[in-house]
């Protein structure tokens, strides 16, 4: 037997069972059977595709498009029920095998963070010479050959100025070569040439030396003083360091030694040491028989 046309209010009757259907699918595979059961190749609407020949000629372009519109309905709300079926399972998937890969609470101030202890100790160094009149100098860390070495008295043949010691730029034009700078010293270059006499400085900042092992990195900080005035002698330079490790590591007094050493760009040129004790696992600054080399200087 074929098919046959159906009446405007049996399509209508088909149209709200076929989407009750869909609506009621529980899962992809129950939507999968109505979409068979609606647009398969023996579906229900099919069947009433297959009818179109059976009617006369000015019947059959009305019922065409009912039944066009209502094959359109049923796709969109295939479609609209397929992505609504997915996402769920996505998600229901993804509660299935959730697991909790973050680190615990932290305690500490972490909305507003936490200083570096490189720029904590660079803030107190700072902050203590300036209660004894110093005032912050900068400079680039890309610096000149003169600047880093040759106003410093560092001659050509230096072991310092080797490519395994020092970061060389590609050279200029001109043939001179920049380098990152290895020291902070070359502040002290560009203070004098900037400013008149008297002077009293200290030179914060980062520099740089092709040197990588386990004690030494290829950057790191230095902080380097500068005093220029009438009748300074080595008695002030001793009072200021005393005071400035009395004042960083907070001792009422600390012994200090000043051995003879030998830096190109001062003269005399010291090294300094301070003195400690091991008391168990707690190392004391300030006392005991032990010697801590900090700091060179002249």
């Amino acid at each position: 037997m074929g098919a046959q046309a159906m009446s405007a209010l049996e399509l209508y009757s088909l149209k709200t069972e076929l989407l009750h259907a869909i609506a009621q699918a529980a899962d992809l595979d129950k939507l999968e059977e109505v979409r068979i059961a609606a647009l398969g190749k023996k579906g229900r609407i099919s069947e009433l595709m297959q009818a179109l020949g059976s009617l006369p000629p000015d019947e059959r372009k009305a019922y065409g498009q009912v039944v066009n519109s209502l094959k359109a309905s049923v796709g969109e709300a295939l479609e609209a029920k397929r992505q609504e079926l997915a996402k769920a399972a996505t998600a229901g998937k993804l509660a299935a095998e959730y697991a909790d890969v973050t680190l615990p609470m932290r305690e500490g101030p972490l909305a507003e963070g936490r200083i570096h202890p490189v720029s904590q100790v660079t803030d107190e160094i700072t902050e203590i010479f300036a209660d004894m009149g110093f005032s912050i100098a900068e400079g680039p860390d890309i610096e000149t050959d003169f600047n880093n070495f040759t106003a410093l008295n560092i001659p050509p043949e230096h072991p310092a100025r080797q490519d395994h010691d020092t970061f060389y730029f590609a050279p200029a034009s001109d043939g001179t070569r920049a380098v990152l700078r290895t020291h902070t010293s070359p502040v002290q270059i560009r203070t004098m040439l900037r400013e008149k006499p008297p002077l009293r400085i200290i030179a914060p900042g980062r520099v740089y030396r092709s040197d990588s092992d386990q004690t030494h990195t290829p950057m790191f900080h230095q902080v380097e003083g500068l005093v220029i005035d009438e009748e300074t002698h080595l008695g002030h330079l001793k009072w200021v360091l005393e005071e400035f490790c009395k004042a960083f590591f907070e001792v009422p007094s600390v012994k200090m030694r000043f051995r003879a050493s030998h830096f190109p760009f001062t003269e005399p040129s010291m090294e300094v040491d301070i003195g400690y004790a091991k008391v168990g696992d707690e190392i004391r600054i300030g006392e005991g028989d032990e010697w801590l080399e900090i700091l060179g200087c002249g």
